[in-house]
């Protein structure tokens, strides 16, 4: 399949099946993340993975989504303040989010390629996830990237065209 097929084909995915998604997978995912572009090549961005159930339970608490806790594997992806604070302001409020997103689709056409799918979750207690996966008070997290083989056809939405 081309790319652009691929990219064509996203859609948001809330629904999984129980099926395991390969430690190496995720491995190969995490690897395909950091080939994203970065500024200065700092790699400002860091990847969480909570297989954890009662951590994952506080991340679906955190962002009031189930599928965050039913998932076996989520990737909670991070921007790193500490490693972009060379850049100052502009790097810890537009740069360090530039590098997780980017990281982020690579991550996401990587599964979709692979038979898996996802749901971006973006809207959540930054504090609480902080607290769930007991990390420094420099990382902002970013987005949850719940993983899995979808039981249900995903939420296809309709796009408006370019704008010149």
């Amino acid at each position: 399949m081309e790319l652009m097929e691929w990219i064509e084909r996203r859609m948001s995915v809330r629904g999984f099946t129980i099926d395991a998604v390969p430690p190496e997978l995720v491995t190969e995912a995490l690897r395909v993340g950091n080939l994203a572009p970065s500024a200065r090549n700092l790699q400002a961005r860091d990847f969480a993975v909570v297989t954890d159930p009662n951590a994952k339970r506080s991340l679906a608490q955190a962002a009031n989504r189930r599928c965050v806790e039913e998932e076996q594997v989520v990737i909670v992806c991070y921007a790193n303040l500490q490693k972009i604070g060379s850049y100052g302001h502009i790097g810890k409020e537009l740069y360090c989010l530039q590098e997780v997103a980017t990281a982020y689709e690579n991550m996401l056409l990587f599964f979709m390629e692979k038979g898996y799918e996802s749901c971006w979750v973006g809207a959540f207690d930054g504090k609480a996830v902080l607290h769930a996966l007991s990390i420094p008070s420099y990382i902002r997290p970013v987005a949850m990237h719940p993983i899995g083989r979808p039981k249900e056809s995903g939420m296809k939405t309709s796009r408006i065209g370019p704008s010149n």
